[in-house]
């Protein structure tokens, strides 16, 4: 994988990036680390598992990287297992040319409830966000914090309009805000508002409080599809 790069295409993150260090600083940068770290060698056996079901289902790849924009407008891979089949832009593309709601709906949230594009075993790993566990790496890597805004597309950042520029200036989290208040039953205006929230009032105690909410909110498979 490639690490993260400027994303320099983009005129609109050029105007937006400032250069300033990501929210939270060394205290939140070694929490991420220590986590992350621990995290994946207390679930290896979990992680090792759920490789071994994705590959099995279809022969496919294990993992799928996406390209999402982080800390100062820097574009990195973010890792998540493979949860879709791999002609999944084919079978998108005639889904939404197919069905004017889903059309509607895929414009509005970025995400469609019932995706024609998920396998079976990607169904479980999307309900109990297993699916996001590989982004630990990312997180080691300095891409992503353990807790941090959702991470987000070019296209999906535009959305943001001015929120944007609270955006990147903190990393994207692996849970965050938006994810223990509802995650995709809440409207995108709400999300981008959590996001803001979030990056204007951080506190260490606050990413403590979000991460304990978190273990609920999964287990309970909140707004999860």
């Amino acid at each position: 994988m490639k690490s993260a790069t400027r994303s320099a295409n983009s005129p609109f993150l050029m105007t937006l990036a400032t250069g300033h260090p990501p929210v939270g600083g060394i205290s939140k940068r070694g929490f991420d680390i220590l986590a992350a770290v621990s995290a994946l060698v207390f679930l290896s056996p979990i992680l090792l598992m759920i490789a071994a079901l994705v590959k099995f289902t279809d022969g496919g790849k294990v993992f799928y990287g996406h390209p999402r924009i982080g800390h100062n407008g820097r574009s990195f891979r973010c890792l998540k297992f493979r949860t879709m089949r791999q002609d999944g832009d084919r079978i998108l593309k005639e889904h939404l040319q197919a069905n004017p709601q889903a059309y509607a709906e895929w414009r509005a949230t970025r995400k469609l409830k019932d995706d024609p594009r998920v396998t079976i075993v990607g169904t479980v790993l999307r309900k109990l966000s297993l699916d996001e566990l590989p982004q630990l790496i990312n997180i080691i890597r300095g891409d992503m914090s353990v807790v941090g805004p959702r991470p987000v597309v070019e296209d999906e950042l535009e959305l943001y309009e001015s929120a944007a520029v609270y955006y990147l200036r903190s990393r994207p989290g692996l849970t965050g805000l938006w994810q223990v208040s509802g995650r995709n039953d809440v409207s995108y205006a709400s999300r981008i508002a959590f996001d803001t929230h979030y990056v204007k009032n951080w506190s260490f105690t606050r990413d403590v409080v979000i991460v304990a909410r978190t273990i609920p909110a999964v287990c309970l498979s909140r707004g999860s599809y």
